[in-house]
């Protein structure tokens, strides 16, 4: 039985997945979350075989809960299910450790492969993302990604801070000195070369490290 664990911060859609995947005698949905810290804890506890991750999800966003899913479970897999089809955020998730990438519009029955694949061990790409694509984008990344400067703790400070948190609400959700908070968002601004608040907000919406509702 693959035991999986649904992550996203819509209800209908993790009804819908949850329908599907359990319509299925080998799989058997173990639980689900509606944000990145939220996937973290439930994965914990449940050790599924499998998480089906959204990327777009408030406070942690999917990419980086991916990272600490994997460095924390490396035998728990992840399936990106992202309505994101652009190369950076493929490439992103893969690289943070997704074994497979599906795009929301994806039929059901590919989702329900695409489970059994990464379950597997094997790299899953939906029908619709061409494999040349994400060649060609690790080939001609010599320009690193602005993100690439960061580090872990600054990227979820960014997300927290571009959803509108203060620095005590980041601070009191992190564990850190609101201080310490202050120190990493200006070390972070000053990284990306960005002045201003609404520049960062800015920022964190055209990289997919949050977005507009």
């Amino acid at each position: 039985m693959i035991r999986v664990l649904l992550a996203d911060d819509h209800a209908v859609v993790r009804d819908g997945l949850r329908a599907l995947l359990e319509a299925q005698a080998d799989i058997e949905v173990v639980g689900d979350a509606a944000n990145g810290r939220e996937v973290l804890r439930e994965a914990k506890q449940l050790h599924p075989d499998v998480v089906v991750m959204d990327i777009a999800m408030p406070e942690l966003n999917g990419i980086e809960a991916t990272q600490q899913l994997h460095d924390a479970l490396p035998s728990t897999q992840v399936l990106i299910l992202s309505m994101h089809s652009t190369t950076e955020h493929i490439f992103r998730a893969l690289q943070a450790g997704a074994r497979g990438y599906l795009l929301k519009d994806s039929a059901g029955s590919e989702v329900v492969d695409a489970v059994r694949v990464v379950h597997a061990g094997r790299r899953y790409l939906s029908h619709k993302i061409a494999a040349g694509v994400i060649d060609d984008y690790i080939a001609e990344r010599h320009q690193r990604s602005p993100l690439d400067s960061l580090s872990g703790r600054e990227r979820q400070i960014l997300q927290l801070v571009a959803e509108g948190k203060s620095s005590a609400e980041v601070a009191a959700m992190l564990f850190l000195s609101p201080k310490t908070v202050d120190t990493y968002r200006s070390r972070m601004m000053h990284k990306l070369g960005i002045g201003d608040l609404p520049g960062l907000v800015k920022f964190a919406i055209q990289h997919g490290v949050t977005q507009l509702d």
